[in-house]
């Protein structure tokens, strides 16, 4: 199957399409859909316009009704598209009877995400781990991927007879592939878990967070080290752990791969092993983008994702970060309506996020090293107290 980012250099042209059904309001789709115009500019894929329907669940057939592909298909002629990228996660069904319709390459959100995990991975790990998930992914969709599938297989021997079809032939070796790739994820994990024993009894943090929060430059900041940053969506996807020393207490500081909302089932299950950093951290530092407009969902999909992985909570810190991004408007002197979350100013948020969370909170800019010593302070006094009652007689640290 064609890959859909192109490392040759020739950019792709991209339509994006989602639905608005009664569990998504047309501002969710709205946000959701920027997030994935994000995801192709990560991917390197330029994209020209947004169709939106309102539906109350998806065509079984087509994913949008067939008004709406038509729509779709015209734009795509008169604009020499060469891509459509479903928000929603298709069926091997629609994905067949989508592209056949339209007659360019076909991609949903998960197919999206594989491939720019797949650009990113760097170690053996993570690069078993894509091409695990992808290969799970591709497994129920190999009837649109190549054309020789539909041919059959002469018989063996002398008896001739139909054989067996080259679709069955390939979904064997693809099987085959994904055994073989879960015993080497297998021998990994273990080699992994005895690198994390050798690394003695220092307490273990965590950064958490969605993609593109911040993580990677705080983790520069308080590591002192250069950790690659970038304002794209999975910039860090292989765990990076650094020593760090605040005031005269060492601990391990890990950095992880960015949660997303939407993640394939099958990327979640492969990169647990990734994501044991997490399990077995003392103590978490939950980052949050504070200037993005819906970073209250952002929320909401690390918790779910740290409560599948790690299921019992953890001592946790949020750190809200990019404070120095952030805007609100004011309201009119005659304005009676009620306030919206965009009319609210940061000292306000501030003192509602320190009252209804159930963590301790603290707001800064990695970016600009705003509250930076603050941040160090309560870092130090919680590592000092897990510390404290792992070693009680190692007084000399402190």
């Amino acid at each position: 199957m064609d890959k859909l980012i192109n490392t040759a250099g020739e950019q792709e042209n991209a339509v994006l399409v989602g639905i608005i059904t009664p569990q998504q309001s047309e501002e969710q789709v709205e946000e959701y859909l920027d997030e994935l115009r994000f995801l192709a500019q990560t991917a390197g894929i330029k994209t020209h316009k947004r169709f939106t329907q309102q539906l109350q669940k998806p065509d079984v057939k087509f994913f949008v009704g067939k008004g709406k592909l038509e729509e779709v298909k015209e734009f795509i002629k008169e604009n020499k598209i060469d891509t459509v990228i479903f928000d929603d996660d298709l069926s091997p069904s629609q994905l067949r009877n989508v592209e056949r319709a339209l007659k360019v390459k076909i991609y949903d959100r998960s197919l999206l995400i594989l491939d720019i995990f797949q650009l990113r991975a760097k170690t053996a790990q993570a690069k078993t781990q894509v091409e695990l998930a992808r290969s799970q992914y591709l497994l129920p969709r190999l009837t649109r991927m190549w054309t020789h599938l539909e041919r059959q297989r002469g018989g063996t021997g002398t008896r001739g007879g139909a054989g067996e079809k080259e679709i069955e032939t390939d979904r064997r070796i693809i099987r085959n592939k994904i055994t073989r790739l879960t015993k080497k994820l297998e021998t990994i994990d273990k080699q992994m878990a005895t690198q994390r024993k050798n690394r003695g009894s220092l307490v273990r943090v965590a950064l958490v967070g969605y993609t593109n929060v911040g993580k990677s430059t705080l983790m520069n900041i308080l590591s002192k080290s250069k950790v690659f940053a970038e304002n794209k969506l999975f910039a860090t996807l292989d765990t990076t752990v650094r020593k760090v020393v605040v005031q005269n207490l060492p601990f391990l500081l890990t950095d992880t791969v960015g949660f997303i909302r939407k993640l394939p089932h099958s990327l979640v299950e492969s990169f647990k092993s990734t994501l044991d950093e997490v399990r077995e951290a003392d103590y978490l530092i939950h980052v949050v983008d504070i200037s993005h407009p819906n970073f209250e969902e952002q929320i909401d999909t690390v918790n779910e994702t740290l409560a599948d992985i790690i299921g019992d909570k953890k001592p946790m810190l949020m750190v809200f970060n990019k404070i120095d991004q952030y805007t609100h408007m004011e309201d009119g002197e005659f304005d009676h309506t009620a306030n919206t979350k965009h009319n609210v100013s940061l000292t306000d948020l501030k003192k509602s996020w320190m009252a209804k969370s159930e963590h301790p909170c603290i707001f800064i800019s990695a970016a600009e090293r705003i509250n930076i010593k603050e941040l160090r302070d309560k870092i130090y006094h919680q590592i000092k107290s897990i510390h404290a009652e792992r070693f009680p007689y190692d007084n000399f640290l402190y």
